[in-house]
């Protein structure tokens, strides 16, 4: 009998991501009563909670009153999954899709030891599928830096053996449930970014690990030139990395070099040289994001 697995895929707005993604998961070869399919709609406006019950009605579909972002949404699917006895959680971004047996691979090398508390797949760009996007995460925690393993690489067999990470990325990530019960839900005051790396960096401390299951595979719909330039992402993901260096007791080398050589001379680049005064908007999110960490103001940003 295989251990029961609730796949949690939390969405706001893109019903036509949703829909292909279920579709993908209903050609697992995971056993059909082993496994449930739990969609968290955080307040899409786009009919996507009508259109999954219409589609797929076998899916439990759980609608929330607001956009409560990565983490808050989250924690609602992994509730419905610790109160339904699953033995692991997986939450799912729904603009992937995976191959069939993506989730017998990462269960598979889960039940090998007990040790694993958390394990994530390769996944690849679905624009480029030769590409990687994840093999798993790392956390320099010198310079106080993350950063996604073989992002980028063409796909060669370099991360062909299961190996233990830092963190694995919140796209993909299968949680056991004695896992969660020992170290907790997402940290809701990231709202998103870097809490599925704060919540990977708690398993070391009740003697768990997070492993990258390279057999495992999906395909995440995100572009190869990324959207780094956004004010929102340079808002979230200053404040955030302050707020995990801060939930993880990180040292005062990573705190001067995240102060110093990341944020202070990116500030004064967007400032003073000419070609950046474009992105000015860029600048002025980093520091409403100090801002906002000094001040304890978390989870969501308004006006970015």
């Amino acid at each position: 009998m295989k251990p029961r697995v609730a796949i949690v895929i939390l969405c706001y707005n893109g019903v036509e991501d949703t829909l292909a993604c279920l579709r993908s998961l209903q050609a697992l070869d995971y056993p059909a009563g082993a496994f449930e399919l739990v969609v968290v709609d955080n307040a899409s406006a786009d009919g996507t909670s009508e259109a999954v019950r219409r589609t797929f009605p076998q899916v439990a579909v759980i609608e929330t009153s607001a956009n409560l972002g990565y983490a808050a949404g989250n924690n609602v699917g992994l509730r419905h999954a610790l109160a339904g006895g699953h033995a692991y959680a997986l939450l799912l971004n729904n603009d992937t899709e995976v191959a069939p047996d993506f989730l017998s691979h990462l269960v598979e090398v889960a039940e090998s030891d007990c040790s694993v508390g958390a394990a994530g797949p390769t996944i690849y760009y679905a624009e480029r599928p030769d590409l990687i996007w994840s093999a798993g995460g790392v956390v320099d925690w010198r310079r106080g830096m993350s950063r996604m393993r073989g992002i980028g690489e063409r796909d060669q067999g370099q991360y062909a053996e299961v190996s233990e990470v830092d963190f694995a990325t919140g796209c993909a990530l299968l949680m056991r449930r004695t896992a969660l019960e020992q170290v907790g839900l997402l940290d809701e005051r990231f709202f998103m970014y870097y809490e599925e790396t704060e919540w990977c960096a708690r398993l070391p401390r009740v003697g768990m690990r997070t492993v990258h299951v390279p057999q495992a595979r999906l395909w995440h719909k995100i572009p190869v030139a990324d959207r780094v330039d956004k004010p929102y992402v340079a808002y979230y993901m200053t404040r955030n990395r302050l707020l995990f260096l801060r939930a993880t007791g990180s040292s005062l080398t990573a705190w001067a070099h995240a102060v110093i050589a990341q944020d202070l001379r990116t500030c004064l680049s967007l400032t003073l040289r000419r070609k950046w005064r474009g992105r000015l908007p860029q600048r002025n999110a980093m520091l409403r994001a100090w801002r906002d960490f000094l001040t304890g103001r978390f989870g969501i940003a308004g006006g970015l």
